[in-house]
């Protein structure tokens, strides 16, 4: 076999390593930077009330993912082939825990977060043009199901990413390349412009004044605006609820493990991916929290419009036009988001049919070395979920699952030196053992406490996860008897 190539034995094809470092740290950005930056700031900030504990919260959802990105550069460099998490759960536990995490991964984490980022791309192109945004009803009507201009340009978006990923790696490739680009540069330029054109210094300071005052933030249906202090221990609650929307605006950046077919020297480039991109996006996070923060009250924030923070802000700094830029800055972060989403995504269904745990044509590659079928069923899926408008609720309720899968994943460190020790490990797990056990423990702390304070955030996901058993073993019987 070639130094360059992973072979698939069933078709004779293969996967090209031609991704580079910058490549695999591109899609690392690309596919955490989505939508929920711009929006979710207003919700935590509802829930903790204070600038301080705000930053906190990002700060701690930053740390939280850099922590398990160290961790997975061991598994990647053990394990440098495509399928990424769903590899690593495999080899460490089992195929029954690698499967339930491709279950889940296709019936919602992946194909729910492509759905409703293409969903959210066509929303705020609504803003520029009308008719092709969610008020625009084409079937049904408003308050039963019905669907809209937006549902039907997300999955346009959809289709058009995947057609562009089945003509070779090097087409989703450019497009990272050039959208990631973009969005840094946008959101860099925002980031600036909020601190250098607005000159009211009262604003950040009356925000830093009690910074550490913590409080719940509620609005009553008479529209009556309540504050409860939060004190001592009163916060964790409500600080790990608030991190709900921080750790799903940070995720998606494990999308690189899922193309290690693809990238050059993958034992070295995708962890060191891992750290840059996620180290990239953190900085990003906090910045555009501290842009906030300099041109709004705490007030303004945790009630902006639809929760819509940056639109709000940049109404402020540039006046109406801002309305545009932030529309135009939210569609292009969207599209480079789906693209990466996109790309990555297939190779897990690839590898999956491999193994005999998933529709047999999604393991095959075209010509142009791509898993065409893996993408196309993946687009059908989301394309569904795009119509039945339920997407934002199917993300809602594996958000407790996905915390769980990462737990299992880099606990599969410590199984893995014990069950095969000897085994080349070209990188190891930075601050081992100690940084894999804090995120083990900060994670399972704020699991522990969705179950108590959003049990709507977890016995839903579990039940997802739950149903994909029986359509283990039902496909591990299929293939005894097809042997």
């Amino acid at each position: 076999m070639e130094k360059n190539k992973s072979s698939n034995p069933e078709t004779g094809g293969h996967f090209t390593r031609s991704l580079t470092l910058l490549d695999g740290a591109l899609l690392v950005i690309g596919s955490m930077i989505g939508s929920g930056i711009f929006i979710v700031s207003a919700d935590i900030s509802r829930q903790v009330g204070s600038a301080g504990w705000l930053i906190v919260v990002w700060l701690l959802s930053g740390f939280i993912t850099l922590a398990a990105a160290l961790s997975y550069g061991e598994l990647s460099g053990m394990y440098p082939k495509a399928g990424g998490q769903y590899v690593y759960l495999k080899e460490a536990f089992g195929k029954l825990y690698g499967f339930l995490y491709g279950w889940s991964f296709f019936a919602v984490i992946q194909t729910g977060t492509i759905a409703a980022v293409g969903v959210g791309f066509a929303k705020f192109t609504g803003y520029l043009i009308p008719s092709l945004g969610d008020g625009n009803i084409l079937l049904g009507s408003k308050g039963g199901f019905n669907i809209s201009a937006a549902q039907v340009l997300g999955i346009g978006i959809i289709f058009l990413l995947t057609f562009l990923n089945t003509l070779g790696i090097k087409s989703g490739k450019w497009i990272q390349f050039i959208f990631t680009f973009a969005k840094i540069g946008a959101m860099a330029a925002l980031i600036i412009f909020g601190f250098l054109l607005f000159k009211d210094h009262s604003v950040w300071l009356s925000n830093w004044s009690d910074a550490w005052m913590a409080k719940k933030v509620s609005t009553s249906s008479t529209g009556v605006i309540s504050h409860e202090s939060l004190l001592g221990l009163a916060i964790i609650g409500p600080l790990c609820t608030a991190m709900v929307g921080a750790l799903f605006s940070s995720d998606a950046w494990n999308n690189v493990t899922f193309i290690a077919g693809e990238i050059k020297r993958p034992e070295r480039n995708i962890g060191l991916s891992l750290l840059i991109g996620t180290v990239v996006v953190t900085l990003i996070y906090i910045s555009m929290n501290l842009m906030y923060l300099n041109v709004m009250s705490l007030h303004e924030i945790a009630n902006a419009p639809a929760d819509r923070v940056a639109l709000a802000a940049a109404l402020k700094i540039f006046g109406k036009e801002g309305t545009t830029i932030i529309a135009l800055m939210i569609m292009v972060s969207t599209f480079g988001c789906n693209n990466g989403l996109i790309l990555s995504g297939a190779r897990v269904y690839y590898t999956m049919a491999n193994d005999g745990l998933f529709l047999p044509a999604a393991g095959k590659l075209n010509s142009k070395g791509v898993p065409s079928s893996a993408l196309w069923m993946q687009f059908i899926w989301a394309a569904v979920l795009c119509l039945s408008g339920k997407y934002n609720d199917l993300l809602d309720f594996i958000i407790f699952t996905v915390l769980i899968f990462y737990i299992m994943t880099i606990a599969g460190i410590f199984r893995l030196r014990k069950t095969q020790p000897d085994l080349p490990r070209p990188y190891k797990a930075f601050g081992y053992p100690v940084i894999p056990v804090i995120y083990i423990i900060l994670a399972s702390v704020i699991c522990i406490l969705l179950l108590k304070y959003k049990p709507e955030y977890t016995w839903p996901g579990l039940i997802i996860v739950l149903t994909g058993i029986p359509v283990y073993f039902f496909l591990k019987k299929k293939n005894k008897t097809n042997e």
